[in-house]
């Protein structure tokens, strides 16, 4: 209980200080920093899965509140650039594979579930499965989500940019009432998801059923940006608390390899945003953070807070995640097969 008490009290310092330091996400970024540095050092505290999980229903919760009948209608107009970011995905996580096994001294199914461009925990049962390092799976997914959570913000704010906003019910007030049946009925549907084992359920429950709900004009409340704050301290302290005094010193030249390599992904993400601009008409920035190789949480947070189109960003990592999990399993077989890859 103790080490619970300590992290939250971390998370929380570090979330007052970066609001005084005026950096971005700050109620992310700052526990995120303020936990990473202090268990590298050695700090002993802890979070748990269930912080992790009522971060994930905020998130789910109050992304649900801008899929309107409108919004739903824009994103389908993006459909084919939608299809394209997810077959980038499966490009990024081939070429990262092939980089880490060359140069990062692993086998290459310890590269191709290390480089995916999927959920860590998702990777990691995948890597378990298929006979893979899991702790290299592991390390390379958090050093990776890390690396894209600190960088994209901060390069946002320092060129200012900002993308096609697209606002959640303007006239939703908030509710007592409406936010007690908003969190029942939430939390069925993320019960109801992680029994079915669907990945992010506490994300994708929520976020399903409020969408259904805010399409068909059922308005129950919003949420006080209180909760919004709380929920992304839990994910940057969850995030954070994947990091430990051993975690550079287990496999250096491996972990700078990763580092390497989602760089590299960042850059080629640059350049395929670009020319998907000439055949869609959503802003840059809002296409790069929709096709960063970060975690579906943390860059839907990202768009969010810097309005970057929250409904957009979220139809495209939403669908690169189902379509990463269901064929990079089939396709490292049949590679492995084919080839001979070990």
């Amino acid at each position: 209980m103790q080490r619970y008490l300590a992290g939250f009290l971390f998370a929380l310092a570090g979330a007052l200080l970066a609001n005084l330091l005026h950096l971005p996400l700050p109620w992310m970024i700052g526990p995120l920093l303020i936990t990473a540095i202090s268990k590298l050092r050695g700090a002993r505290t802890q979070s748990h899965v269930i912080f992790r999980s009522m971060g994930q229903w905020v998130i789910g919760t109050s992304l649900g509140l801008y899929f309107t009948e409108e919004v739903l209608h824009i994103v389908l107009d993006n459909t084919f650039a939608i299809v394209m970011g997810m077959l980038f995905a499966l490009f990024l996580g081939c070429t990262g594979a092939f980089s880490l096994r060359r140069l990062g001294d692993v086998d290459f199914k310890t590269a191709w579930f290390a480089s995916a461009i999927g959920g860590a925990s998702e990777m990691a049962n995948l890597a378990e499965r298929n006979h893979a390092r899991i702790d290299r799976v592991a390390s390379a997914h958090s050093l990776r989500v890390l690396l894209v959570v600190v960088t994209v913000p901060f390069v946002y704010k320092f060129f200012g940019l900002h993308g096609l906003t697209v606002s959640a019910t303007s006239a939703l007030a908030f509710s007592y009432g409406g936010f007690a049946q908003m969190v029942a009925i939430t939390s069925v549907f993320g019960f109801l998801f992680g029994k079915l084992r669907i990945p992010n359920p506490w994300v994708l429950g929520p976020l399903f059923i409020m969408t259904v709900l805010t399409s068909n004009h059922i308005e129950l409340s919003t949420i006080p940006p209180e909760i919004q704050h709380v929920g992304q301290m839990f994910i940057g302290w969850s995030l954070g608390d994947k990091f430990g005094p051993d975690f550079f010193r287990r496999a250096p030249k491996y972990l700078g390899i990763v580092a390497l390599v989602c760089v590299g992904s960042l850059g080629l993400a640059l350049l395929f945003c670009m020319l998907l601009t000439l055949i869609s008409d959503i802003p840059l920035a809002t296409l790069y953070l929709a096709n960063s190789p970060g975690g579906i949480a943390e860059m839907t947070i990202t768009a969010k807070v810097l309005q970057l189109s929250p409904p957009v960003v979220t139809a495209f990592h939403v669908s690169r995640m189902v379509f990463v999990l269901l064929v990079t399993g089939p396709l490292y077989r049949l590679l492995s097969n084919k080839y001979k890859l070990s």
